[in-house]
This record gives C-alpha cells, sequence and structure tokens, in this order.
C-alpha cells in the first residue's frame, strides 16, 4: 500500500511539473509573438493571478462544474484583438495545450470550460461589439457578446427590427448562434443560424476567414454543427427580422384540476399548425394543490407571443384554441422589447440596461431533449404526471416549444441543424437542484435518466433525436486521443445532426485534418496520423 501511495504521489507530482514546464513555454510563446507583450499581458490569468478565480467563474454558469475537484484550466486568455487569437492557436498547438472557447458559458455540460487534459481558456468576453445598421437590417456582432447584448443594441436602432434567438439574455452568441439558437420568433423567422449570413473565423493554421475566403462547405458547418469543432468565431453578419411595435404576450396557467391533461393534448395538435404570427410555448411543473391541502399537481404554463394586437389575437385564438378559454384581460400589448424582459421573467419596471448585465447566479442543473414527431398519448402524459412527483415541486421543468411555420418550409440540409419538417415540437427537460454535495448531483442526475427512459416511446426514433445547444454527454462521448472513430461519433452525431452528420466530418477532416479543435461532443477528423 505504502508503495502504490509512493508511485501516485510521484505522478501527481511528474504531472504537476510537466503542466508547469507546459505552462511556462506557453507563456514564452505568447510573449514572443504576440507583438505588444506588455498590453497583452493584462489580458492573460494564470492560476497564480488573484484574479483567475473570478475571471473563471465570472461565465460560469452550471454549478455541477465549479467544484474544488473540476479541472482547471492552466490559463485564461481574454483576447481584445484578432492577432491574440491567432497567437493563443499558435502557441497552444505547438505546446500540446488543449483549447476550450467561451462566449457566454451556458454549455450544459461545462464543455467551454471543463477538459480532462491540460489546457486552456479563450474566453470572448473582450470582444463583444456589435454594430446595427438599421437602413439594410444588417448586424455585425462579435461573438463574445450576449442575446441581451444584441436584443438592446437592435432596440437602440429601431422598435421595428427584432432578431429571433433565444429568451436567456446572459447566452453568448457564440455557441448559441452556432448551435442553431430558437426562440419565440422561431416559427416565423426560423433559427439565428437561419439568419446568418457572413462571419469570420480563426482557423486551425491562424488564418482570419469570411465566407469568401473560408468557403462555402465551412460556412455551412458553422451554421448548426457547433463553431468550436472548426475554429474559434470572432463574428457573425446576420440580418435582422422587421415585427410590429406592438406586439402582445399573455402566459395562463392550467392545473390538472383545470382540465391541464386535456388542454396539453390539444396544445400539441394545435401549436404546430396555427399562424405562423403566433408562438404559444408550453412549461410544465408540479405545484402544491390549491385545492386540496397536502397535495401536489401539475402546472402547465402556456406562454405566448403574437405578433399583433390584442384584438387579433383573441379572434385567433377563438378559431384555433378555444378550448384555452384566452380573454382579453389575460393580454399584454407591449414592444417586443418589452417581450425580450417578460419571456426573460424580469420585471417590466425594470430599465433595459438590466439586459447588458452578463453575470448570474450559477445552479445545479442536468438538462436533456427530445423532439416528437406525434402526439403524446393521454395516458403517457399521466405517466408522466407520476415521475415529476419523484422530485421536490419546482425542480423539474418540461419546457415543450412548437414547431412548424416557417420551419417547415427550410430544408434538412440547409444548414446542419435537421430538425425542421414533421418535427411537432421539441422538448426540453431540465431538473435543477441546491445540494452541493456530489451524491445530491447522483441522485438528480439518475432522476432524469430514468424520466428520458421513461419518455422514449413517445418521442422521435432511429435517432432519438437531440438539440446540440442542451448539450448531454450521456448520449455519447468521443475519446480522449485525436482519433474518435466514425462509430463512436456517430453515436451522438446522428441524434445531433441526423443526415448532416457525414457532411460535417467531412468539412472537418479537410479544415481541421489533425483534429486540433476537439472536445467529448466535437465533430471528429477521420483522416489519421
Amino acid at each position: 500500500m505504502p508503495h502504490l501511495f509512493l508511485f501516485l504521489l510521484f505522478s501527481f507530482s511528474w504531472a504537476t511539473l510537466a503542466d508547469t514546464h507546459r505552462l511556462d513555454s506557453f507563456l514564452q510563446c505568447l510573449s514572443l509573438h504576440s507583438g505588444n507583450a506588455t498590453s497583452f499581458s493584462k489580458l492573460i490569468y494564470t492560476q497564480n493571478n488573484s484574479s483567475f478565480s473570478s475571471v473563471l467563474e465570472l461565465s460560469l454558469r452550471n454549478a455541477r462544474f465549479s467544484t474544488p475537484t473540476t479541472p482547471k484550466p492552466l490559463v485564461i486568455v481574454t483576447p481584445s484583438h484578432v492577432s491574440h487569437i491567432q497567437v493563443t492557436i499558435n502557441c497552444s498547438r505547438n505546446h500540446d495545450m488543449q483549447i476550450r472557447i467561451r462566449s457566454g458559458g451556458h454549455d450544459y455540460e461545462g464543455l467551454s470550460y471543463v477538459s480532462q487534459v491540460p489546457f486552456v481558456i479563450i474566453d470572448l468576453i473582450n470582444l463583444r461589439s456589435i454594430d446595427v445598421d438599421a437602413e439594410n437590417k444588417t448586424a455585425w456582432i462579435q461573438a463574445g457578446a450576449t442575446i441581451g447584448e444584441l436584443y438592446y443594441r437592435i432596440a437602440e436602432k429601431s422598435a421595428t427590427l427584432a432578431f429571433p434567438a433565444g429568451v436567456c439574455p446572459t447566452v453568448g452568441v457564440g455557441g448559441h448562434f452556432s448551435g442553431g439558437g430558437y426562440g419565440m420568433l422561431m416559427r416565423k423567422f426560423g433559427l439565428a443560424a437561419d439568419q446568418i449570413i457572413d462571419a469570420q473565423l480563426v482557423d486551425v493554421d491562424g488564418r482570419l476567414l469570411d465566407r469568401n475566403s473560408m468557403g462555402e462547405d465551412l460556412f455551412w458547418a458553422i451554421r448548426g454543427g457547433g463553431g468550436a469543432s472548426f475554429g474559434v468565431i470572432v463574428s457573425w453578419k446576420v440580418k435582422l427580422a422587421s415585427v410590429p411595435s406592438t406586439v402582445t404576450v399573455f402566459t395562463v396557467n392550467r392545473t390538472l384540476e383545470e382540465n391541464g391533461t386535456m388542454l396539453v393534448h390539444k396544445w400539441q395538435s394545435v401549436a404546430q399548425k396555427i399562424h405562423e404570427d403566433l408562438y404559444i410555448r408550453l412549461f410544465l411543473r408540479a405545484v402544491n394543490s390549491s385545492q386540496q391541502e397536502g397535495q401536489r399537481t401539475i402546472q402547465a404554463s402556456f406562454t405566448s407571443l403574437f405578433l399583433g394586437s390584442i384584438d387579433q389575437l383573441i379572434v385567433l385564438m377563438q378559431e384555433s384554441f378555444p378550448e384555452l378559454g384566452i380573454v382579453k384581460e389575460d393580454c399584454v400589448e407591449m414592444s417586443w422589447i418589452q417581450s425580450i424582459l417578460y419571456f426573460a421573467e424580469i420585471p417590466q419596471s425594470e430599465s433595459l440596461d438590466i439586459l447588458l448585465n452578463r453575470t448570474g447566479t450559477p445552479a445545479f442543473f442536468k438538462g436533456k431533449s427530445d423532439y416528437v414527431k406525434e402526439p403524446i398519448p393521454v395516458t403517457a402524459l399521466e405517466g408522466l404526471w407520476q415521475r415529476f412527483y419523484e422530485e421536490e415541486p419546482g425542480s423539474v421543468e418540461l419546457i415543450f416549444s412548437p414547431y412548424g411555420g416557417i420551419m417547415d418550409e427550410i430544408p434538412e440540409s440547409e444548414t446542419p441543424y435537421p430538425h425542421r419538417a414533421g418535427t411537432l415540437f421539441n422538448i426540453h427537460y431540465v431538473v435543477v437542484w441546491a445540494e452541493e454535495d456530489a451524491s445530491a448531483s447522483q441522485k438528480h442526475i439518475s432522476y432524469m435518466r430514468r424520466l428520458y427512459r421513461y419518455m422514449e416511446p413517445y418521442v422521435s426514433k432511429s435517432p432519438r433525436t437531440a438539440y446540440m445547444n442542451y448539450r448531454d454527454l450521456d448520449i455519447g462521448i468521443n475519446n480522449n486521443g485525436k482519433y474518435t472513430s466514425y462509430r463512436q461519433a456517430s453515436e451522438w452525431g446522428l441524434k445531433y445532426f441526423n443526415n448532416n452528420f457525414n457532411r460535417l466530418i467531412h468539412v472537418k477532416s479537410m479544415v481541421d485534418p489533425q483534429n486540433f479543435f476537439r472536445h467529448e461532443q466535437s465533430i471528429p477528423s477521420l483522416v489519421r496520423g
């Protein structure tokens, strides 16, 4: 036993010495090739730097990956210029450091700031300028910006321009757009990725490429295939969407005692077919019953955005979904930018400046996703309700996000994001907990896996598809090393990308044949050697 201890201690010491030598060589490389070494050094944080922890934790959203045992980067680089990205890539390659690229830090499995091998984080927080051209209805957005910052800058210029992306303001545009990016305007305008008309990316050779110089294959791949597999996204050029000066929102809650099961079942055949100006999202959670003391029930929250007035919405709802019983008093008219606060559950009394706030409190959570092609039967919904009661009230939420509209018209191969025609809705599963110990995390993650197994008969099949931006390592991972077989990668790759996975691998093998940009679910290169 003492021999084993000595061996482990020696191995740890050797690894630490090796990492120290690697880090020193890496930092020397940065200094040598950075041009202005003094100013660049202020953008580099090693573990000895007093600001290292605060910089690391600023954009850290999942508390599961903020524990004493979570692997930390040897260094964090916060580039303020493209040249800083270029030199970081070149020095990382030369000194065998893996790169993790962080925009907003919302990766569900922490892949933008955690690795099991020596790594450097390129944190894009200093690259977040946004240039809105209201006249031409376009914008250039640097990849470190959040969607809240983007919405704010659009609203500064116009009350009738918008952008179709997610509802959480602190999500970074680098990852969100490159994985698809959907929100309340999806049925009208499509995904965030569908709006991209140009991009800037630094490739494995340190070259700054735009759409023209990268070519259409790589430009296709980064619009839904995950940018971090192919390089470092620096900025996106997008087209903006025209919306009315007044939109209408509502949120109505119905419990099982208020015919909730029937309404959820009916929603499945309505929300995907309803007029594309109307988006009705469905949130499901367990709550304490107001009618039976000590009992729990399921609350279905129907949350809606309509691109028009209350009067128009009421007519549409009476035609399409009268069972929900929407009346004028349920609805509120507001501007599109005010609806961003509404759906983010920010009080309307708050200043719009809150959208510029990048900070948030990390939560312990596990997420998963599914796509549904046939309505879930009533009996299956009733079985689902019982599974909610296995966890504490409020800790489990399922979000049903409807498809249809323009999503039915965009071909599956238009971008790597394949979930288009034939999809009724996406399911987002999330369980949240407060306990910090590892056994609590395992308990809640096991619950989520059981819930996911229960849903298997009622969701897409062959493959059971998933949404890449709701990252889930349960569905498959790559090898630790540089090479992962097609068979192994396709376990997760076909679920995210369906038939587009093969083209993504082809692009990857062309632009990054040695698989430098890699993580547990990066697109692999099939070039060996």
